[in-house]
């Protein structure tokens, strides 16, 4: 390296490093010249930089139980008098039974088209392998529709 590219290199790193806080020299045994940020051991040296101690922003951590904030009590969460919980229940017990109900219409449709696994061919299908895909994907559909009318079902039973 040309003394020029090592100054400017140091420069760079410097004015980085203006943001960073400390800027350290990192050269292990054998290997090449790092400037960084991390001590990464006793091969590394704090560099001396005048006019750029900005002290180094904080490093996020993680939450943990000790540095954890407390949680709220129910105690303090905003009360719904129970006449307004029970219209918002009923409410949603009317949602959920029209999607029930439109989910029904669906996989009644679907098996009707499915036709108990030989669902009539279509002209566009001269090819067998593209009717089999059809069949494979009406049967995904079916599994599908079934599992949401099901998740509709555990759902309103949930609803006090």
């Amino acid at each position: 390296m040309t003394t020029s590219f090592k100054l400017s290199a140091m420069l760079a790193l410097a004015v980085s490093g203006a943001a960073h806080g400390q800027i350290y020299k990192c050269q292990p045994p054998g290997g090449s010249v790092e400037f960084t940020d991390i001590n990464r051991g006793s091969y590394c040296k704090l560099m001396d930089l005048p006019g750029m101690t900005v002290p180094a922003p904080l490093r996020r951590v993680a939450p943990s139980p000790r540095n954890a904030q407390p949680v709220a009590v129910p105690g303090e969460f905003p009360r719904v008098d129970s006449a307004e919980q029970r219209a918002r229940d009923a409410d949603r017990r009317g949602i959920l039974e029209d999607e029930l109900k439109n989910e029904m219409q669906k996989l009644a449709e679907l098996r009707r088209e499915f036709n108990g696994g030989e669902p009539e061919r279509r002209g566009d299908e001269r090819n067998y392998a593209k009717y089999q895909e059809r069949v494979a994907a009406m049967r995904d559909s079916i599994s599908r529709s079934e599992k949401n009318v099901d998740a509709l079902k555990r759902e309103i039973a949930n609803i006090r």
